[in-house]
């Protein structure tokens, strides 16, 4: 098994400093993640290759990055299926899977976290698991505001039990106020990731072609909430 086990509590401690001066530096938030993940990469990993969906996606091999990047074909599902959403918040945020993909190679780059193994079912697994942020975000309505990003983030806790992103919500939580707003938005996040369906093995292949409502019924995740985003200076002025 290929994942890192081992905390780095320093490495975590200086790329979390770099992203409080850039709270748009993703490659940090990654860092943080991959340096206080502990096994829990390991245990969700192991879930998942227990499930009969997962042991499908790995045995097929399945490259969620590909469709995602394709915003032409996302487009070209139907209206108001989640994947055409998704399309129109790349468009709005001015973002891509290829942006994030490139934010975890510039991760690696600084010293974490550590790589699966090449071709492996863990690398699979491990980009999969990455791509699943954009997805999430859709799904539950979090903006990529400041808010937004701390509220997926704490909606992902139950979904994978990773103490980096327990981390930096608490961090996020600690500096927006437990009983404020946002902290109540956050904390609601992660009670809807807590009762709704395990979202990580599922067939997003074939739910980004269903009606985004629809999906959100049916996996449990709810409508999304109505919140006052705060964004980043690094952000696009939302202009719709």
């Amino acid at each position: 098994m290929a994942f890192e086990n081992r905390l780095r509590p320093l490495v975590a401690r200086r790329a979390m400093k770099k992203l409080r001066e850039d709270p748009d530096d993703t490659a940090q938030a990654i860092r943080v993640i991959g340096a206080l993940s502990g096994n829990s990469g390991r245990r969700v990993f192991e879930r998942f290759s227990r499930s009969p969906r997962g042991r499908e996606i790995l045995r097929e091999k399945r490259d969620l990055f590909s469709l995602l990047n394709d915003v032409t074909r996302l487009k070209s599902m139907p209206p108001g299926s989640l994947g055409a959403a998704i399309a129109d918040w790349y468009e709005l945020e001015e973002l891509s899977a290829q942006g994030l993909a490139d934010a975890s190679e510039v991760a690696f780059s600084q010293g974490g976290p550590a790589r699966a193994a090449p071709n492996s079912d863990e690398e699979l697994f491990s980009k999969r698991l990455l791509d699943l942020h954009d997805v999430f975000h859709v799904l539950t309505g979090y903006g990529r505001d400041l808010l937004g990003e701390s509220a997926v983030l704490a909606f992902t806790i139950p979904q994978t039990r990773n103490l980096g992103i327990v981390y930096l919500v608490l961090d996020a939580l600690r500096e927006t106020g437990w009983s404020s707003d946002g902290g109540k938005l956050i904390r609601a996040a992660f009670e809807r990731g807590r009762r709704c369906e395990w979202l990580v093995d599922q067939d997003w292949e074939t739910l980004l072609e269903q009606p985004i409502d629809e999906v959100r019924e049916k996996l449990g995740v709810g409508r999304p909430p109505v919140y006052v985003q705060e964004r980043s200076a690094g952000a696009p002025v939302l202009t719709t």
